[in-house]
C-alpha cells in the first residue's frame, strides 16, 4: 500500500533539502561538468528536477480542482512503485532527444532558487491535499492514473531516485 501520508510531507522537505543544501558544495564550473558526451551534468540534473517538479505540481493542482477520472487505474508499474516507495533501482534511460536538449543551468542562484520555490509551493498544497474533498485524478505518462497523494509521493520519491544519479556524477566530480 502507500506510504503512510503524514510522513509525505517531512520526506519530501527531507529530499529537497539534500539537493539544495549539496548545492554549496559545488563550483558553477563543476555542476557544468559531464562525465561524458551522453551523460548529464550534474546541473543539467537539478534542471531535470525542477522541470518535472513544476510538472507534477500541476498536476496535483489539476487533481486538488475536480473529481474527473476519480476512477482512473494505476497501472501494475506505478502500483509496485508506490508500494516500495521508491522508483526501481535501475538507470532509466529517457529520451535520448530529450536528454540532449536539456538545457545546462543559467547559475547556481537560479537553481537555488526554483529548488525553494518548489518546497514552497509542495508545502503549501500539502496543507491543501490534507483537506481537499476533490477526489481527481490525472494519468501519468506510463504509470496510470495517479491522486493529488500519489503525485506529491511520486514527485518526493522522483527527486530521490535522481540522487542514484548524483552520487555517479559526484564521483566522476572527484576525478577532476
Amino acid at each position: 500500500m502507500h506510504k503512510k501520508i503524514f510522513m509525505l510531507i517531512d520526506d519530501f522537505n527531507a529530499t529537497i533539502d539534500i539537493w539544495i543544501n549539496a548545492l554549496q558544495h559545488y563550483s558553477f564550473e563543476k555542476l557544468l561538468a559531464k562525465p561524458d558526451a551522453e551523460s548529464w551534468s550534474l546541473g543539467q540534473v537539478y534542471m531535470h528536477i525542477i522541470d518535472e517538479a513544476k510538472w507534477y505540481i500541476g498536476q496535483i493542482e489539476i487533481c486538488l480542482s475536480d473529481n474527473e477520472n476519480a476512477d482512473g487505474e494505476m497501472k501494475e508499474g506505478g502500483i509496485k512503485m508506490f508500494a516500495n516507495n521508491e522508483f526501481p533501482d535501475i538507470k532509466i534511460k529517457g529520451d535520448p532527444v530529450a536528454a540532449s536538449q536539456m538545457p545546462q543551468p543559467p547559475g547556481k542562484e537560479k537553481i537555488l532558487n526554483e529548488l525553494s520555490a518548489i518546497k514552497q509551493r509542495m508545502n503549501e498544497l500539502w496543507k491543501d491535499i490534507s483537506t481537499t474533498t476533490f477526489t481527481g485524478k490525472t494519468q501519468h505518462p506510463g504509470n496510470g492514473y495517479f491522486n493529488a497523494k500519489e503525485w506529491f509521493q511520486h514527485t518526493e520519491m522522483h527527486t530521490r531516485h535522481h540522487l542514484r544519479q548524483k552520487k555517479r556524477i559526484e564521483e566522476f566530480l572527484s576525478t577532476i
